[in-house]
């Protein structure tokens, strides 16, 4: 299921079929700028995934953004 998050059109949600979903959000309220992307993700529970030191990691480039939808998807 895709979601946008808002009708600025600042961000989505993928909700993948193993029950996690990934956030992408860009814009002036989010770690992004431009050319990057701010990325989470969160299981059906609300347990979120970690980054080390953080649930969100911002500045991502599109690659790093694409890496992230894979890695959730097989979760």
């Amino acid at each position: 299921m895709f979601k946008v998050n808002d009708d600025a059109g600042t961000g989505f949600h993928i909700v993948f079929g193993n029950g996690w979903t990934a956030s992408v959000q860009w814009g002036s309220y989010n770690y992004a700028d431009g050319q990057t992307a701010e990325i989470a993700a969160w299981d059906k529970d609300g347990n979120w995934h970690s980054f080390g030191h953080d649930q969100v990691k911002g500045w991502c480039s599109p690659e790093e953004v694409a890496s992230f939808l894979q890695m959730v998807s097989s979760f």
